[in-house]
C-alpha cells in the first residue's frame, strides 16, 4: 500500500504541513519534530512524490552534474559524493559527461537547467563568458574552477603544486619537467603558475615545460619520450593517469622509477596504488569536494543563503610513495645525457 504524506502526519499527530516542511524544508521545523516526522516516514516506508512536490513548490526535486569525463576517475569519486549528499536530501541527480568538449559543455548545461532545480558544473572547459552566462540564468556552482560572481568550491591546487616541488628539491632534485594537462583546464592553469613561480624563486631549480597533453593514459606515454630527452631527474605529471603513462613507458625505455628518474602525480585516484611503483601523488579529497557543491547549490536553491555564498577552498596533502626517490647520482641514460638542453627554461614541443 501506498504511503501518503497524510498517512506520516496521522502517525506522527502532526498537521500535513509541518509534515510537508519536516521532508521537504527541514530547517524550518523544529529539530525533535523534523526527527520525529523523518523517522517515522522511513519506517512507515513514505516516498515522496516529485511531480506533486513540483507543483507545490516550483521546483523539481533533481539536480544536474556535468563532468568532462566520467570515465576518469577524479570525477566518478565526486559523482559518488554528490549522489550521497543529494539522495540524503531527497534529490536525484542527473549526470552528463562532456567528452573534454567545451561546445558540447555549454549546450549540455543549458539543456539541463530546464529541468533541473540548479546544476553543479565540475572542471568547465568552457571560456570565462560562457560559464558566466550560464550563471545569470540559472543555479549553478562551480567545482574545481574559479570565476569571480560564480560561487564556486576548489582544491588549493597551487599548495597540492608547491608542496610537490618541496619534496622534489629535498630529494636532491633540481631539472624538473612538467607534463601539463588540457590547455582548457582551470586547476592545470593554477598548478602550472604554482610551478613556474616556485622555479623562478630558486635560484638553482630549472622548470621543463613538455606541452599539454590529454589527461589520460596515453598522454604520458606521449610525454614520455620528451621528458626524458630533456635532461630531467623528475617529472610533474597532471594527473594520476597521466603519471601512470609515463611510468609504463619509460619502464619500456629501460629507465627504472625512482632510480634514474621520480615521477608524481596529482588526484591519489585509485589507480595510484595500483601500479608499481606506486605514485607520490597529491590527495584531493574528492567525495568531501562532491557533498560540499551539493549542499552549496541547495543553500542556493531553497534560499538557506542570507548572501552571497562564499568560494570555498578545500586543502589538500601530498602522499609520499614509492614512485620518487634522491636524485641519481649521473643522467638516467646515454641518450637523456646526450640530449639534455643547457638553457636555464626550456620548452619542447
Amino acid at each position: 500500500m501506498v504511503v501518503s504524506i497524510r498517512d506520516v502526519a496521522r502517525a506522527t499527530g502532526v498537521s500535513i504541513s509541518t509534515v510537508s516542511r519536516a521532508l521537504a524544508n527541514p530547517e524550518q521545523v523544529a529539530e525533535a519534530t523534523r526527527l520525529h516526522v523523518q523517522e517515522t516516514a522511513r519506517t512507515m516506508g513514505y516516498r515522496p512524490n516529485r511531480a506533486a512536490r513540483g507543483l507545490v513548490t516550483g521546483r523539481t526535486g533533481s539536480i544536474g552534474l556535468v563532468v568532462p569525463d566520467l570515465e576518469n576517475p577524479f570525477f566518478g569519486s565526486i559523482c559518488k559524493g554528490v549522489q550521497a549528499r543529494a539522495r540524503a536530501a531527497g534529490y536525484a541527480v542527473f549526470i552528463a559527461d562532456t567528452d573534454e568538449d567545451s561546445l558540447l559543455e555549454d549546450e549540455v548545461v543549458r539543456g539541463l537547467t530546464k529541468q533541473v532545480d540548479g546544476v553543479i558544473l565540475c572542471s568547465p572547459r568552457g571560456s570565462d563568458e560562457a560559464v558566466s552566462r550560464v550563471a545569470e540564468e540559472s543555479a549553478l556552482i562551480l567545482v574545481n574552477r574559479a570565476l569571480p560572481g560564480v560561487p564556486s568550491i576548489t582544491f588549493d591546487n597551487g599548495g597540492g603544486a608547491r608542496a610537490v616541488m618541496r619534496h622534489l628539491v629535498a630529494l636532491g632534485h633540481r631539472r624538473i619537467a612538467y607534463a601539463a594537462g588540457p590547455i582548457t583546464s582551470w586547476s592545470n592553469q593554477e598548478r602550472d603558475l604554482a610551478l613556474r613561480e616556485f622555479a623562478e624563486q630558486s635560484n638553482d631549480i630549472e622548470l621543463i615545460e613538455l606541452g599539454n597533453f590529454s589527461p589520460v593514459f596515453s598522454g604520458g606515454t606521449q610525454a614520455a619520450d620528451l621528458a626524458l630527452a630533456s635532461g630531467a631527474t623528475a617529472i610533474v605529471a597532471f594527473n594520476d593517469l597521466v603519471a601512470a603513462g609515463l611510468v609504463d613507458r619509460l619502464r619500456h625505455r629501460g629507465i627504472n622509477v625512482p632510480a634514474d628518474i621520480s615521477v608524481t602525480g596529482f588526484d591519489n585516484v585509485p589507480m595510484s596504488t595500483l601500479v608499481w611503483p606506486n605514485l607520490t601523488t597529491v590527495d584531493f579529497p574528492r567525495i568531501q569536494m562532491g557533498r560540499a557543491s551539493v549542499d552549496a547549490l541547495l543553500d542556493t536553491v531553497l534560499g538557506r543563503s542570507a548572501g552571497p555564498r562564499p568560494n570555498l577552498e578545500i586543502p589538500v596533502e601530498l602522499v609520499v610513495r614509492q614512485s620518487t626517490g634522491v636524485v641519481p647520482a649521473g643522467p638516467a641514460s646515454s641518450t637523456q645525457s646526450a640530449l639534455a638542453p643547457s638553457s636555464k627554461r626550456s620548452r619542447l614541443v
